[in-house]
């Protein structure tokens, strides 16, 4: 395993992380906490992973509790990240399982300080080496108060790095972009990249090296949806309760066509090891988020990053795919968010 600084910090951390999502949300099949604890415990132990990024959302705090009691004692072997904003104390939250749909949000500072309290405690830390806002919207990047009281909590020594995750649905490109802008001192940013969806990550990467000098990314959706991970075929039939199921059939068909275009990657790695090692090609990309279901999918994509980089050739090769569309002809993907300037 390689690893990475966070710029400006001593904040190490693997170059392949490991995002918890797939192990307390549900959204992915069913875990129980051991096997979770088990997978996390051998994502460290035999890979070297440090990097472990959780959200006060997945499973209501069940995914910084698995955290917890994997590496217990072990803290400092460990970077912790997780993400507040949503507010799920509400009695609803609590009681109804809501999917993937939003729940209400609030970035007051008196909410922010007792929803990272409520982080630490389930944690069972003193400090959060990463701490990001989890979804924000335009109407929060243009909140100046909201990122002064990141910087309080910084100054308290309670968090290391602060940032933002854009989401749920890739976009969101002039909130990137005007973060960078108002809050030029940002250390992170998690959004989707990819090499099948690089519009708008790569601007938002060019924004942050123009605008914030310490901006780095740790990236989901690292694998387009799966469709990278090479184990589609025109035969796959997703399970009722999974989201790929209400795509339209164009979406796997198409894909296919163009992870063809991508066999010549393929000679001494994965497709889903050579996904991986195009986004560290990226130096402001400190860590890529895999979705890992289990002990053979952590090997390989724990194991991404010992394999040989890409020659400046075979970048050129894929920017040009990707220029083309991969060869493919399709109605245009529809974005989230602010994807035109809006000053207003």
């Amino acid at each position: 395993m390689r690893y990475r600084l966070f710029p400006g910090t001593g904040i190490k951390v693997s170059q392949i992380g490991f995002g918890t999502w797939t192990l307390s949300t549900g959204w992915w099949g069913e875990k129980t906490d051991e096997e979770a604890v088990e997978l996390l415990r051998a994502a460290h132990d035999r890979y070297g992973v440090s990097f472990f990024d959780t959200a006060d959302t997945y499973g209501n705090g069940r995914g910084e509790r698995q955290l917890a009691e994997a590496f217990r004692g072990k803290r400092e072997d460990v970077v912790y990240s997780t993400k507040i904003g949503y507010d799920i104390y509400d009695p609803a939250a609590q009681t109804a399982r809501r999917g993937q749909s939003e729940l209400p949000q609030k970035f007051d500072r008196e909410y922010m300080r007792f929803a990272l309290d409520k982080c630490l405690e389930r944690l069972e830390t003193d400090h959060i080496d990463v701490l990001q806002l989890h979804n924000i919207k335009m109407e929060h990047v243009r909140d100046a108060s909201i990122w002064e009281s990141l910087r309080e909590m910084q100054e308290e020594g309670l968090i290391g790095v602060w940032g933002a995750a854009f989401g749920p649905a890739i976009g969101w490109l002039y909130e990137a972009v005007e973060l960078c802008e108002r809050e030029s001192d940002i250390g992170t940013i998690q959004m989707i990249w990819n090499i099948l969806e690089q519009h708008p990550g790569t601007a938002m990467i060019d924004a942050a090296k123009e605008l914030a000098p310490n901006c780095a990314f740790n990236i989901r959706v690292t694998h387009a949806s799966g469709m990278l991970e090479g184990k589609y075929t025109e035969d796959t039939v997703f399970p009722a309760n999974d989201h790929r199921r209400h795509r339209p059939r164009s979406w796997l068909t198409n894909g296919l066509k163009k992870i063809r275009t991508l066999d010549f990657l393929t000679t001494r790695m994965t497709l889903g090891q050579a996904a991986l090692k195009w986004l560290l090609a990226e130096p402001r990309v400190v860590t890529a988020l895999p979705n890992i279901y289990d002990l053979e999918q952590l090997k390989e994509f724990a194991e991404a990053s010992d394999k040989p980089d890409f020659s400046s050739g075979e970048m050129e090769r894929i920017a040009g795919l990707a220029a083309s569309n991969f060869g493919v002809d399709e109605e245009p993907m529809s974005y989230k968010g602010t994807m035109e300037r809006v000053t207003t």
